[in-house]
């Protein structure tokens, strides 16, 4: 249904990328724009942007290198996951007043291709909820689970970054559909108390309390069945060390290497998989679009029951969205790290 909401402002605000950062990216590699607020076409709506997603593969992104996915351009809005109200429409099946997710973040109003936004309930789920444990970062956890890593019932699963947005919708989901053992790591005893008591993990540790494959191995003494990659680096070795035959590694991210400038070492014991029969296979998300029906009508209800828990880490205001991304890569957030706009 087309329409308009009257607007209060002219303005908007959007993050553009002013350089490409070397290793860690500083708060001046970015400026926040003010420019007038963008009209619709045909087929296209006006989003004013409630929430938006800040994620570990928007550093990719910021590099020329190439990827999966485009760099961002210098000088322009960047982009990322958004959830918003439709204040203005000129797309059949779309009305104003309507809320829907797209990936034009990064700023305050948006206009967007209705073939590129997705209607969501704010009744159903707090809007927040369609960027984390119902939105993309759920749809990862439960792919690379269930379908890059084979997951079956009775494994044991080992997790890094356990604490983040997927790593706790990983242990949750393994937990919830039969796993026997559910190991953690995090980067604080809080978080590591986080995913016992509350995620239901079976055993965690903080991994800035000793070598990982020493903690490793006294949480899970008879090896993993597992492993759901999200760190990398002494994660990954520790984690090929720990595997059992047959085993299984779904590597998602590691952000442990995202701001390196110099190529980070490989595993010492790949030679490990020959004796285990192990896999590595890497995934995008974006590769399972086709399980979104499934995982909704799975892991809905367990959200709607409390079953499944998650937490979010909510930045408030659209200017200190690069502060929330940075934090974000530094460890700072426990679950889902969205902002306010």
């Amino acid at each position: 249904m087309k329409g308009t909401i009257a607007m209060t402002t002219h303005t908007n605000r959007e993050w553009h990328l002013l350089s490409r950062p070397v290793g860690w990216p500083k708060p001046e590699d970015f400026a926040l724009v003010e420019t007038p607020v963008p009209t619709p076409g045909e087929g296209q709506i006006l989003v004013r942007n409630t929430y938006l997603s800040v994620d570990p593969y928007m550093r990719g992104r910021m590099s020329a290198a190439k990827s999966y996915v485009a760099p961002f351009e210098l000088g322009k809005a960047m982009e990322g996951g958004a959830v918003g109200e439709v204040i203005e429409s000129r797309a059949e099946g779309i009305a104003v007043g309507d809320h829907v997710l797209h990936s034009l973040g990064w700023r305050e109003y948006a206009v967007v291709d209705a073939s590129g936004a997705v209607r969501v309930d704010p009744q159903a789920a707090p809007l927040s909820a369609y960027l984390g444990v119902l939105g993309m970062t759920g749809l990862t956890a439960y792919a690379g689970l269930l379908r890059t890593a084979s997951f079956k019932e009775g494994d044991i699963v080992f997790v890094s970054g356990a604490a983040g947005a997927v790593g706790s919708q990983v242990g949750q989901i393994a937990k919830l559909k039969g796993a026997s053992r559910v190991i953690g790591a995090a980067g604080s005893d809080e978080k590591v108390r986080l995913l016992v008591e509350e995620y239901g993990f079976d055993a965690a540790f903080n991994y800035k309390n000793g070598p990982v494959s020493k903690q490793l191995r006294e949480a899970a003494p008879d090896g993993i069945d597992v492993y759901f990659d999200n760190v990398g680096g002494d994660h990954l070795e520790a984690a090929i060390g720990s595997l059992r035959r047959g085993g299984r590694i779904a590597v998602c991210g590691m952000i442990s290497v995202y701001n390196d400038t110099e190529p980070a070492p490989g595993p010492r014991n790949l030679a490990r998989l020959i004796q285990t029969r192990g896999r590595i296979e890497g995934f995008l998300v974006n590769d399972h679009r086709d399980l979104q029906p499934q995982f909704v009508r799975e892991v809905g209800p367990w959200v709607a029951s409390g079953r499944l828990k998650y937490r979010e880490t909510v930045v408030d205001g659209i200017e200190n969205t690069v502060e929330a991304f940075l934090g974000l890569l530094r460890g700072d957030n426990t679950g889902k790290m969205v902002v306010k706009a």
